[in-house]
């Protein structure tokens, strides 16, 4: 059955009711497999998954590459790309601890060098991975309503800032979504960005809905990480703070078996669930795990799953912080 479809926000494009973050193929979680990733997405597309997403300092570019791969058989209009900006990296690999370049000469810059990358004329969401607080939103979002108008993208996004930032970038252009942490252990948009969104008719993309791999059931204590793996490095991977996690983790498979679903399949139906106007991305790497997240479309959660949900995953629950102190500091949604 194919995937449904949903729209991101008001003036948003029209897209698969899951989507697909392509970064841990090339970047940020170990070891990616580039066979077994075109597959992936070759998978993603023919289930009707037609939302993917990525940046241009995935693996330096070689992201993009990778998915101007797999698109080489298919139809440019039957997928739709949304791609962030800003970051920036070293050499060999590490991020450099600067501000995020979002500034109109750098928007230009950086979306002529994703349109090569990727083999294609347009994008169809561009949006900065951050803010810096020293450029004005304006000047971002009015860069990007120029490239709109020039028709290199087709949609303006954002990408974790708080309600005041987005009601500055929705003054000087329409937005089509905002890109942000949200899962059963990242509850934080509730109190204000998400019905900041509503009133503005803006869509959610909510990336880490299995929280980094803490939420998919499949994750073991025991696991090794290698150095350039972000979760080596993430609080809520480490120590007591994972123990706790996983505690929490294996309260949701208890409901997962009660619905007859995975563990990973219930936290993104629970996603889902928060609203029409809202999509999961989903990292899959391999078609294996795909096919159990496209499976979560067909998971539906009454009233009394999601306060079972509720009770073995309550708001506030999770140990650690989502980020490490120094990133934490970047997210305008934080501040």
């Amino acid at each position: 059955m194919p995937l449904p479809s949903r729209t991101l926000g008001t003036h948003g494009p029209p897209v698969s009711a899951i989507g697909l973050g392509a970064m841990g193929m090339s970047d940020l979680y170990g070891p990616a497999d580039e066979a077994e990733s075109i597959a992936t997405l070759h998978a993603a597309f023919d289930a009707g998954m037609n939302l993917l997403d990525t940046a241009d300092f995935y693996g330096s570019g070689a992201n993009e590459l990778l998915i101007a791969r797999a698109l080489r058989t298919r139809k440019r209009e039957d997928v739709v790309l949304s791609v962030k900006f800003g970051s920036r990296r070293t050499p060999d690999g590490a991020f450099q601890p600067v501000p995020y370049d979002v500034s109109a000469a750098a928007v230009k810059d950086r979306l002529a060098y994703s349109l090569r990358r990727l083999g294609t004329d347009y994008v169809d969401i561009y949006r900065p991975a951050r803010l810096n607080p020293q450029i004005p939103v304006e000047e971002t979002v009015g860069a990007l309503a120029e490239m709109q108008q020039a028709g290199h993208i087709r949609h303006i996004g954002l990408s974790e800032v708080g309600p005041g930032t987005i009601r500055r970038a929705a003054a000087v252009a329409r937005v089509s979504d905002v890109q942000i942490e949200y899962s059963l252990l990242s509850r934080g948009p509730e109190k204000a960005i998400i019905p900041t969104l509503r009133e503005l008719g803006i869509g959610l993309t909510a990336y880490g809905v299995l929280s980094r791999g803490l939420l998919s059931g499949h994750w073991s204590p025991s696991r090794e990480l290698s150095g350039n793996d972000f979760r080596a490095h993430s609080p809520r991977f480490q120590g007591e703070n994972l123990e706790a996690n996983l505690r929490l983790v294996q309260a949701l498979g208890q409901v997962a078996e009660h619905l007859g679903a995975t563990t990973g399949q219930v936290a993104i139906a629970w996603v889902a669930a928060q609203g029409s106007d809202i999509v999961p991305l989903v990292g899959a790497r391999r078609r294996e795990r795909l096919a159990e997240s496209v499976g979560a479309a067909a998971v539906k959660l009454d009233a009394d799953a999601l306060a079972e949900i509720e009770a073995a995953i309550p708001a506030g629950a999770a140990a650690g912080e989502r980020y490490a102190v120094p990133a934490m500091a970047t997210l305008d949604s934080e501040r």
